[in-house]
């Protein structure tokens, strides 16, 4: 028997915007892994290894694309679709080939091709991750409009907390970086004093 209702139930409400506090993704993913069963246990630790260094490879992709749950299948093409824009865009910026360190495998047409080619031509980079980011959001929540207290409002909410925490780190980076350089002009006006 699935715990799903206890799980949801359980979650907190995230936004895009949300502060982890004193708690961390990492630590949230684990309280659902506690409460999961272990069939759902193994697809929690299947898109927990795609965020590992390296995990997005093609042996990866192509597990996904076939795998038995049609939202992991769903999501992890439109994932390499967009991944695969990037890398093109990329490529056409260095001016290298085209479909240069592309994964290839077949995703059939990708329906928002358009909407992410547009987020790319745009010149804030910054500006560029966010829209991509909310794009990523917009689409798990399409893939999860009728769906309550099931394993895809878990895995979509597990994937929704990766963004922000990817954004909190970025931010907490962005900071840290920052400090570093007022300090090093800090150490050069020292020095020429």
């Amino acid at each position: 028997m699935n715990n799903y209702y206890y799980i949801v139930a359980s979650l907190p409400a995230i936004a895009q915007d949300w502060k982890f506090g004193d708690i961390t993704a990492e630590s949230i993913v684990g309280e659902i892994k506690e409460r999961s069963t272990p069939a759902d246990l193994a697809v929690i630790d299947f898109i927990e290894s795609g965020f590992a260094d390296g995990g997005l490879n093609e042996d990866f992709y192509r597990k996904a694309i076939s795998h038995k749950l049609p939202f992991i299948r769903e999501y992890y093409t439109f994932d390499l679709n967009v991944r695969n824009a990037k890398v093109r865009f990329l490529n056409k910026a260095l001016g290298r080939e085209a479909d240069k360190d592309e994964i290839d495998i077949d995703t059939g047409e990708f329906e928002d091709a358009a909407a992410v080619d547009s987020i790319l031509d745009g010149k804030d980079i910054l500006g560029r991750e966010k829209a991509l980011d909310d794009l990523y959001w917009e689409k798990l929540d399409s893939m999860t409009v009728h769906h309550y207290f099931d394993m895809d409002v878990i895995l979509a909410f597990i994937f929704k907390l990766h963004i922000i925490d990817r954004w909190h780190k970025l931010d907490e980076q962005r900071g840290r970086e920052m400090f570093k350089k007022l300090v090093d002009e800090i150490i050069d006006n020292k020095k020429q004093i």
